[in-house]
């Protein structure tokens, strides 16, 4: 499997243009939010053997909410008082936190960590397709449709000819993995306008709370009341999605977009499935195919693709 992981990803990276300048506090605080979305796979999994679906993404929505609620009110951020924000938060904590968490814990209890890491990473793909599809300036050159099909191409390689020819819970887990990947890519163009002008951790807060807000009733309906009488090992698993997943991991998205720009914070996409990949080998014994390798390479080889900026042309970084 180790052997699999590496030589996927030094395919990819052969593949990966230079960045234009990244400092060490930068490179160190990307490494940093790697780790911190990758072990989020290996805590789903954790959290899901004491706890419903709906009950651990309500947990880790509502923890980093008040998390980052207290941030901004320590920094003393400004918050809208435009009522219509109201509406842009429950849009983006549906798209950006309701559908695809729970696409992705459900979809865990059915397919391996690493799989649904390497599935997750297709969310640039579909982001780039939605943005072409709804802005005019983000339209499809020869380069983003050569780097979205080459991504496709690994997902299908990554998903297997097996589930290609019948449907079962495995299907069904990895097509709620690419589900989750294409809300993210609704929320993301919809962030492009909706939330423009707020401070980043006051946007992130109102997005989890409004996916506080979707996630409560389907949980009451789905699961009752969470009983919390947990095994230490879940509830360590579903602090860590609040905190470190959440919270943390917002601060550190928005502050390496100030340091880095879009386009380096773009390589986070290609380390989080090899840490996803080991942390659930080395905890769960989970195996890595040829084919999620191979698939893993292909959609990496598109994603560095999609994302390579033309020479001589600067542009500015765009917020997700």
């Amino acid at each position: 499997m180790a052997k699999d992981v590496d030589r996927a990803y030094r395919l990819a990276m052969k593949h990966t243009p230079a960045p234009l300048s990244i400092s060490p506090l930068a490179w160190a605080l990307l490494g940093g939010l790697a780790l911190i979305w990758g072990s989020s796979f290996l805590s789903n999994r954790a959290a899901l053997e004491g706890a419903g679906v709906f009950t651990v993404v309500f947990l880790r929505v509502l923890g980093g909410a008040i998390l980052l609620w207290l941030w901004v009110s320590v920094r003393r951020l400004p918050v809208p008082r435009d009522p219509r924000y109201l509406g842009r938060f429950l849009v983006m904590g549906l798209l950006n936190n309701a559908i695809p968490f729970s696409l992705i814990v459900w979809g865990q209890k059915h397919i391996d960590s690493g799989l649904a890491s390497i599935l997750n990473a297709s969310t640039a793909i579909f982001g780039a397709l939605v943005a072409a599809v709804v802005f005019t300036d983000e339209r499809l050159s020869s380069r983003k449709i050569s780097g979205i099909a080459i991504g496709f191409a690994g997902v299908v390689v990554a998903i297997g000819p097996d589930a290609l020819r019948g449907f079962d819970l495995t299907s069904a887990g990895q097509l709620a993995i690419l589900g989750a990947s294409l809300s993210y890519g609704f929320a993301g163009t919809y962030a492009r306008f909706a939330i423009k002008g707020l401070r980043p951790e006051v946007a992130a807060a109102g997005m989890l709370t409004g996916g506080a807000v979707w996630t409560l009733p389907i949980l009451l309906i789905t699961e009752g009341v969470p009983s919390l009488d947990y095994a230490p090992s879940v509830w360590l698993a579903m602090l860590w999605l609040g905190f470190g997943c959440s919270a943390l991991a917002y601060l550190l998205y928005y502050r390496i977009l100030a340091l880095a720009g879009a386009a380096n914070l773009a390589l986070v996409t290609l380390l989080i499935p090899p840490i996803a990949i080991l942390a659930g080998w080395a905890v769960y014994d989970e195996r890595l195919g040829s084919s999620e390798a191979t698939g893993f390479a292909l959609l990496a080889i598109g994603l560095m693709i999609l994302n390579r900026r033309p020479r001589n042309r600067i542009t500015p970084a765009k917020t997700p």
